[in-house]
């Protein structure tokens, strides 16, 4: 194993000075010791991996050094426009360290959404000419390898990546924990949603722990799952997957379950949300201020006023609650929407949370026979 240390002060020995990028569970020691001795200004999780290639970008711009990008494979993604378009050596030629996290390894069992990304992350980075390396699990041909990566960005001018297989990195615990001023854990709040809603209502919810717990509490409370789509994977689209069915079901109330990492990702979708002005749309976006499926490294969205990004969005009202009685008092209002209710709740999951027995297209195949009806 690597201890997240040593990675770290051999890319600051090779004068990378600024990292950039959204959190992982394969990469989640790095992150938080990275999280725990950079400093703010030299260390930013924006919302989503393209633009934290754009800060990289800016970053080398402004001082000629090479910056470093973490991002699991499937934010490769997010992170492609900006690779080919900006930072490729047909356009301008940005240097830049990349660590991906290699989620659905082949060979390696995994959840269904990360094994296509994980069978096409090597062959992808080729088909970008992107060089890369799996990185090596012990110090020493680690260090040539790093060597040997500044030695090929110095040369070409050119990204280089490397891939990080599971269990990599030496455990590391995050110390930087900011506090969050809440009663509720995620799952208690996302069963208060769940007990005040209607027989009707249609669920989505978005990718990580959040999905996970409504398929647990669905089990709980005997009700079956047909009722829920669980976005796997896609962080951040799940808001609008929940518009997309509120526009065609407009005499169902369809409740969106998000989280604030994904909500900051995409944020573009509340504007949509707003402008399309679907009454019958609930969106419940859960802050905890933390990637908390990854990891638990930060977000910012504990210094955002999401409510106030809603109502400037069009949404037709929008509120932040604490506690499960004002939660539970804003779901049974009988008020017409586009409504966005943000709960702040406390930081992390239960050690025994399960996962989804059904497949992806078994939940699929259970949900639109639910909506059809």
């Amino acid at each position: 194993m690597i201890e997240p240390s040593f990675f770290f002060e051999q890319v600051k020995k090779n004068g990378t000075d600024f990292f950039a990028g959204v959190p992982d569970s394969l990469l989640k020691n790095l992150c938080a010791y990275i999280t725990d001795n950079e400093s703010n200004e030299r260390h930013i999780i924006p919302a989503n991996e393209g633009s934290a290639v754009a800060l990289a970008t800016g970053h080398h711009l402004a001082t000629g050094s090479i910056p470093l990008v973490y991002m699991q494979n499937s934010g490769i993604g997010n992170a492609v426009n900006p690779l080919l378009s900006l930072v490729d050596s047909d356009v301008y030629r940005i240097p830049m360290v990349l660590v991906i996290g290699w989620r659905g390894e082949p060979g390696k069992k995994d959840e269904p959404q990360h094994v296509t990304q994980g069978r096409l992350t090597c062959p992808l980075l080729e088909t970008m000419g992107i060089p890369y390396v799996v990185m090596a699990e012990d110090h020493d041909s680690l260090k040539k390898q790093i060597d040997d990566c500044y030695r090929s960005i110095r040369e070409t001018g050119r990204p280089f990546a490397f891939v990080v297989k599971k269990d990599s990195f030496a455990p590391y615990s995050l110390q930087k924990n900011i506090p969050v001023t809440a009663e509720m854990t995620r799952e208690a709040a996302i069963e208060t949603v769940l007990l005040a809603s209607r027989s009707d209502d249609i669920f989505v919810s978005t990718t990580g722990m959040a999905s996970r717990e409504l398929y647990e509490l669905r089990e709980k409370h005997g009700m079956g799952h047909g009722k829920d789509f669980l976005t796997v994977g896609s962080m951040g689209h799940a808001s609008q997957i929940a518009l997309g069915i509120a526009l065609e079901k407009k005499n169902r109330r369809v409740v969106c379950i998000d989280g604030d990492g994904a909500a900051l990702m995409q944020m573009g979708g509340l504007a949509l949300i707003g402008e399309r002005k679907p009454e019958n749309y609930i969106h419940v976006v859960i802050n905890n201020g933390a990637h908390d499926s990854v990891g638990g490294q930060p977000t910012i969205a504990l210094s955002v006023d999401l409510a106030g990004i809603a109502k400037a969005c069009g949404y037709a009202s929008a509120v932040q609650v604490a506690s499960p009685e004002d939660l539970r008092a804003e779901l049974e209002k009988n008020a017409a929407g586009p409504r966005l209710v943000e709960v702040r709740v406390l930081k992390g999951a239960r050690k025994d949370l399960g996962r989804p027995k059904e497949s992806p297209q078994e939940n699929k195949h259970a949900f639109m026979q639910f909506t059809a009806q």
